[in-house]
């Protein structure tokens, strides 16, 4: 597959490097010789140095062959007019980032079309949709759900109330179990796991469940005692604050912690003022947060653009008793960091955008594709097809790759858990848990 992207920014340069380790032919054009310079000795890809809206540079870069062209530059008009005329010189699909949020309403999806772009990305609202998600859990670190929850992921740090800690899986997830633990994080390393390995404090274990047995998983886990979020407290105002204010259920009342204060002037034109309550200050600064209540708050949310900010802002909080916190983090360096500093959830935009863009780059039936930052690893949601290989044998038969298990698959509706003597059926939505592994090695099973 041939792919071009526009714009060596944070999402073009996550995804030039993304597909350079698959062996796709990657075009990746900017304007800046030093953004390229830092890539082009690192990474089997070809740069361009030039505009990325200019038909000779799109030309010379094979935009006619191009399968997917992709435009990730911080400025929406240019890169809706690059995939405009990528689309005009034989691209086959075009991806374009936006900054409005009004430019995704579903009812403009075939004026967009019309004009050449195929699909158009806003990563704050990706960023946002996660966090309102996690928000609803308390005691969970991230949570996927699969057609409407049918099947849900849950990531949970273990600590010493887990009641399954030290058992064999084999005992644990037999083919009758209401859950399935898919990877475990430990120590920096994943784990696919097998029948004999065993859960340890401080994992992050993967479940794989249904909804109904949510309550059982909190309890064994030991996870009970845990308030459920009502107050949210979130620190910087930006565009991603806005989104998740208006995603986060109607029960839960939000306070934005915001330094400028002319944006906390539009920020009270932008969100429900009934729930949300617009604060003009220094979210680190501890009087503040303790005069507005941090004690009584459920979930801290650090939002600003800067990590370092984010992730102490997000220990501070910890310290004054809050339980969930989130932090938004888009330099990756950051992530273990965070991570081993016990934070909580890590949101990045640019791995988000990057997982939704490399959907589109797959044959097969593909609903949906989640990078999970913390088991650096994907999760992906296939359709099985009439005759395919995934349909021929059980499970356990099927010979899937190193690194790859099925979690859980969705049948007319209806979520199951997977062991190896299940037969998957075509039309079965399945989730596939992908460690170190080309996710095109999986979709080869299921076309």
């Amino acid at each position: 597959m041939k792919v071009i992207i526009a714009g060596a920014y944070a999402i073009g340069t996550h995804l030039a490097k993304l597909l350079s380790r698959n062996n796709e032919d990657t075009v990746l054009i900017d304007s800046d010789e030093e953004r390229l310079a830092s890539l082009s000795s690192d990474y089997d890809l070809m740069t361009v140095q030039s505009s990325n809206s200019k038909i000779r540079t799109l030309k010379d870069a094979g935009v006619s062959n191009a399968d997917l062209f992709i435009a990730v530059t911080p400025d929406e008009n240019l890169n809706m007019n690059a995939c405009m005329l990528a689309k005009a010189l034989g691209a086959k699909r075009t991806v374009a980032k936006v900054d409005n949020y009004e430019y995704i309403d579903p009812k403009l999806t075939d004026f967009f079309d019309h004009v050449g772009i195929s699909n158009l990305i806003y990563p704050e609202n990706l960023a946002a949709r996660d966090i309102a998600n996690g928000l609803k859990m308390s005691w969970v670190r991230q949570r996927w759900d699969v057609h409407d929850g049918a099947l849900i992921m849950l990531g949970i740090k273990l600590r010493e109330t887990c009641e399954i800690l030290n058992e064999p899986l084999k005992d644990l997830c037999k083919p009758e179990s209401p859950y399935h633990i898919v990877a475990i994080k430990r120590a920096g390393e994943t784990i696919i796991p097998r029948g004999d390995d065993v859960l340890k404090m401080y994992d992050l274990a993967y479940f794989m469940t249904t909804r109904t047995y949510i309550p059982y998983i909190r309890k064994i886990v030991g996870k009970e005692h845990y308030v459920d979020v009502k107050n949210v407290m979130i620190m910087g105002g930006g565009a991603t604050a806005v989104r998740a204010t208006a995603l986060t259920p109607e029960y839960m009342s939000t306070k934005i912690i915001e330094m400028d204060e002319a944006r906390c002037e539009k920020l009270n034109e932008l969100v429900d003022t009934d729930r949300v309550m617009v604060i003009h200050g220094d979210g680190r600064d501890l009087s503040l947060l303790t005069e507005e209540g941090i004690k009584n708050t459920q979930a801290f949310v650090a939002l600003t653009g800067n990590a370092e900010t984010n992730i102490l802002a997000c220990m501070t909080a910890k310290r004054l008793g809050v339980r969930k916190t989130v932090a938004m983090v888009e330099n990756l360096d950051y992530v273990n960091m965070a991570e081993s500093l016990d934070i909580g959830t890590i949101v990045n935009k640019k791995a988000l955008a990057a997982s939704y863009i490399y959907q589109m780059m797959l044959d097969a039936d593909v609903n949906n594709i989640r990078f999970l930052m913390s088991a650096n690893a994907d999760v992906a949601e296939f359709t099985a097809q009439q005759g395919s290989k995934v349909t021929r044998k059980k499970v356990f038969e099927l010979g899937l790759p190193k690194g790859a298990t099925i979690g859980g698959l969705v049948r007319h509706g209806e979520g199951h858990l997977v062991s190896g003597g299940t037969q998957i059926e075509a039309g079965d939505s399945v989730v596939v848990f992908c460690y170190n592994i080309n996710m095109a090695k999986i979709e080869k099973f299921f076309k």
